[in-house]
């Protein structure tokens, strides 16, 4: 697959090292369900106080129960704001410590990021998730704490998935030319950001239909994925 060797990997979490099913059915109801008690319960706590700020700058100037109502709004119009990826990260953090779930991870993922590490490659993740929620899906999945395998995590404060840009800045970041760069992802759009970026690509489809045009090299699972 690779044409330049490769020295990192980036890879998205949701359809990609994790199934979707685990973040639309387990963990998106799960803050829809609690947020609204969080809020009014931390609303004075100066890391949630931020986030409210940070979301009220993009509603607009709306009291705490009308914000309430935005935020779960965006949940289920999986809105991807910032601010609302760092309050669910504060909700499924409680989640994750109390054994209401555990983070999913694909077998094929987890065995291939384990030998990828072993080589020495360095591996990163980002996604529209916050840096928070990432560590604590990969904290507490059914194998372990698998964090160890991961040198960092990127989320939208470095730019949104879809903008080439924010792939330089992961580049340079990480401090790796952009052509020494794998990025794996489940969505056309990000893939396309990437390599308009520089970096190298893989489309994982782990299920449906094979696309006509094959934009970027495509692969059913980490099994499938040759550097």
């Amino acid at each position: 697959m690779a044409r330049v060797m490769v020295r990192a990997i980036v890879t998205d979490i949701e359809g990609t090292t994790s199934s979707l099913s685990f973040v639309k059915d387990v963990l998106f109801p799960y803050s829809r369900a609690r947020l609204p008690d969080f809020v009014r319960r931390h609303s004075h706590d100066p890391q949630v106080r931020a986030l409210l700020d940070d979301a009220r700058s993009q509603a607009g100037p709306l009291g705490d129960e009308a914000l309430i109502a935005a935020l779960v709004r965006w949940i289920d119009e999986d809105r991807k704001v910032t601010a609302l990826k760092g309050l669910q990260g504060l909700i499924w953090e409680t989640g994750y410590r109390n054994g209401d779930f555990k983070g999913h991870v694909y077998a094929d993922a987890s065995k291939a990021l384990r030998a990828w590490k072993a080589r020495g490659l360095g591996l990163y993740v980002f996604s529209s998730g916050s840096v928070k929620a990432q560590r604590l899906l990969f904290g507490h999945t059914e194998e372990g704490d698998l964090t160890p395998l991961f040198d960092g995590y990127f989320d939208t404060t470095i730019g949104a998935k879809k903008e080439s840009e924010s792939y330089r800045r992961i580049a340079q970041a990480i401090g790796t030319p952009p052509a020494e760069i794998l990025f794996l992802s489940d969505v056309k759009e990000e893939l396309d950001a990437a390599r308009a970026a520089g970096l190298q690509t893989c489309w994982l489809i782990r299920a449906g239909t094979m696309p006509n045009a094959k934009a970027h090299p495509i692969a059913r699972s980490f099994d499938e994925i040759s550097l």
